[in-house]
């Protein structure tokens, strides 16, 4: 072939083979336009539907990259995972930019976000106690004590219990947007100052000065439910998995003020036809739904506290097998998260975690609070450098007082204005929780021209008031805040967090959740009860009483004595039952999740289908055979009888278990209330008392 040939051959191939390129891009590209013209389409129906409409439905993107238009309330467990996956697929690494993207879609239209500062001036807090002999726990002192108290709150005796200061006279500012770190030394007030801010200081502390919420007092909203106190102590129950713990937590909690922010996003949206980033708009919608029994919050809070890997694990107890001690810790502070509250109060949440764990949970927390300017003050003991570092304000208390509030990168200069240095490998927060100290202090003075003297905590906050930073403070405290500039979603003036049917719902799956879980009780107490009736059929087979005699009358009174007995024992099982579940309903109820009529019903109503089963099988096998009047009247009069016998067994043991609040008072007050029943009702018969004055 000649050189011009070969030439026009491969000029043919190129040519051909370019024509393919560019005619297969044009036919993904024009595929690519398709499916954006479809999306824009299906986004422009959306927008023509009523505010109401609008925020519960969304785009969803599929996994094959497909979009289709769904009911947001309608958003399957599968669906939710996939939609986590896309916005926050490595908590580490994309949880900022995932805030970012739900700050800026707020900001493109100019609506403002809710922010929160707490204020405490002159705040004085004491306890008082018996002190010497008298705070022995022994039965005498219990009793005098008791008595003392009766006529102190008449007024006829003195009380004899001294004072014991928790906290004196401190003042301070929580801004928004701030991560604040509170340390101090044990004992030295910290869960007390947490307390008092949280609004959740027992009623038998003595308290004095004041706490305002954008110049709020306590008393004008609800401070329970507009901020979360994340206890140290984890109380949960140890049949529910840790999704389901979190899931209750947050249909209790509400979704806030984010549906009615969500309202006013949508519309100014539509008024400058900005379409957002579907994945972002179908959270938002999401995580404004109350209601649902599982949100899609929950999945979030999963993510970024690493409890994804056990989210479907049991959190146990000492009887059965579960969560370890950190996750645990996680849960806790999940448990509050996952609620709409803007100002967290975290009690020594890293107990129990290690410092790449807790540097993780609070690197999240810091960047939800700088990016959606929430307000936080966390507890630590003893946080590692970087955690420190991640931290904007500090709180230094001891004794009582608060030695230093102000920035971090001050607090070491104002140290040194006193005189002490922290050594160069010394951690920074050590440094600050022992110069306090009286046995660790000397260590660091540096002036050695000068004789050491041990600086008290009073000292250090008198001198605090010279200070730049806390003339700077006390110039901010003396210009009230400006109510007018409060956020009107920032307080929360309702008391729970959804309505009262709802939450009333809520208790009884939980309620019916846990009797599934506890499932072998109720066997067990039925396969008892059949045993106990085979027994009792046994002793009456094949015998013939006259019910006209004396002798066979006092048999009669015996048996029903007896299933007078069994029937109120077989509601033994509620008492250990009801204790278990007592501190985490207390902590609930003190957090507001319900009130405590709607953990009560459930627990009644649901066991009067156990109660009717166990009924009939009793009085099915032992009504005839013992040999009771074979009128159809008198079998269900005594039927009806023991259901209600039954019912007041059970209710009574659930009473005597939260009056005595552990097994061993329960116990004892049920052996004695067990007792008062037979005795006062009538089953015991004086002796020589005739079967016909029974009748």
């Amino acid at each position: 072939m000649e050189t011009g040939d070969i030439f026009r051959v491969s000029s043919a191939r190129v040519s051909s083979s370019s024509v393919w390129r560019n005619s297969a891009r044009e036919i993904f590209s024009m595929s690519s336009r398709e499916e954006d013209d479809e999306e824009a389409l299906k986004w422009a129906a959306l927008e023509k539907l009523p505010t109401y409409l609008r925020i519960r439905r969304g785009i969803l993107t599929e996994e094959g990259g497909q979009s289709r238009e769904i009911d947001i309330a309608n958003l399957g467990p599968v669906e939710k995972k996939n939609l986590m996956e896309r916005l926050v697929k490595i908590a580490e690494e994309d949880n900022e930019k995932f805030l970012m993207k739900l700050k800026e879609r707020i900001d493109r239209v100019g609506l403002d976000l809710p922010t929160i500062e707490v204020r405490f001036e002159n705040l004085n807090v004491d306890a008082e106690a018996y002190v010497g002999g008298r705070a022995l726990p022994t039965l005498f002192n219990f009793s005098v004590n008791m008595v003392e108290g009766f006529l102190n709150s008449i007024h006829v005796l003195p009380s004899r219990k001294k004072p014991l200061p928790i906290l004196h006279d401190v003042s301070g500012i929580i801004k928004p947007a701030r991560m604040v770190l509170l340390l101090g030394p044990p004992s030295s007030g910290k869960t007390t100052l947490l307390l008092a801010l949280a609004g959740k200081l027992g009623s038998d502390l003595k308290v004095s000065g004041r706490v305002t919420y954008n110049g709020h007092g306590m008393e004008e909203f609800v401070p329970q439910r507009t901020s979360a106190y994340i206890s140290q102590h984890d109380l949960h129950l140890g049949e529910l998995t840790v999704r389901e713990t979190l899931a209750f937590s947050a249909r209790c909690q509400g979704v806030g003020a984010r549906y009615e922010m969500l309202g006013e996003l949508s519309r100014r949206e539509k008024e400058a036809n900005i379409k957002p980033d579907p994945d972002v708009d179908i959270y938002m919608k999401a995580a404004s739904l109350e209601g649902q029994e599982a949100s899609v919050v929950t999945d979030y809070i999963l993510k970024i506290l690493g409890l994804e890997i056990c989210a479907d694990t049991l959190v146990g107890d000492e009887m059965r097998r579960g969560i370890s001690g950190g996750q645990r810790k996680r849960l806790t502070t999940g448990e509050m998260m996952v609620g709409p509250a803007r100002a967290l109060f975290m009690d020594e949440i890293s107990t129990g975690l290690d410092s790449s764990t807790t540097f993780q949970i609070v690197n999240s927390i810091r960047q939800s609070i700088h990016i959606l300017q929430g307000t936080a003050v966390i507890s630590l003991l003893q946080p590692a450098p970087e955690t420190y570092d991640l931290f904007d304000d500090i709180i230094l208390i001891s004794d009582g007082k608060i030695v230093y509030q102000g920035a971090r990168e001050n607090v070491l200069e104002f140290f040194e204005y006193m005189g002490f240095r922290c050594p160069e490998r010394k951690g920074v927060a050590d440094f600050l929780q022992e110069v306090t100290s009286k046995k660790d202090q000397e260590q660091y003075w540096t002036r050695r021209d000068e004789h050491y003297n041990f600086v008290t905590s009073k000292e250090f906050a008198e001198a605090f008031q010279s200070f730049h930073v806390g003339r700077k403070l006390g110039d901010e405290l003396a210009v009230p805040f400006d109510k007018a500039k409060s956020h009107p979603a920032a307080l929360t003036m309702k008391r729970y967090g959804v309505r009262k049917k709802e939450l009333l719902k809520a208790c009884i799956s939980r309620e019916y959740l846990l009797m599934k879980r506890n499932s072998f009780v109720y066997v067990f107490k039925m396969s008892q009860l059949i045993l106990m009736a085979f027994i009792t059929m046994t002793l009456f087979l094949r015998t013939k009483m006259h019910k006209s005699t004396k002798t066979d009358g006092m048999v009669f009174m015996g048996a029903l004595f007896f299933v007078v007995v069994v029937i109120m024992f077989n509601g033994f099982s509620e008492l250990a039952l009801s204790i278990l579940k007592l501190p985490v309903f207390y902590k609930q109820r003190d957090l507001l999740f319900f009130p405590a009529w709607a953990y009560s019903l459930p627990t009644w109503i649901l066991k009067i289908p156990i109660t009717l089963v166990e009924v009939v099988i009793w009085i099915c096998m032992t009504y005839y055979v013992i040999g009771f009047d074979s009128d159809v009247g008198r079998f269900f009069r005594q039927f009806l009888l023991l259901i209600w016998l039954n019912q007041m067994a059970s209710a009574m043991f659930r009473f005597l278990g939260a009056l005595g609040r552990s097994i061993i008072v329960a116990n004892t007050f049920g052996s004695f209330a067990l007792l008062t029943v037979f005795v006062m009702g009538g089953f015991v018969l004086s002796h020589g008392k005739s079967y016909e004055s029974c009748m």
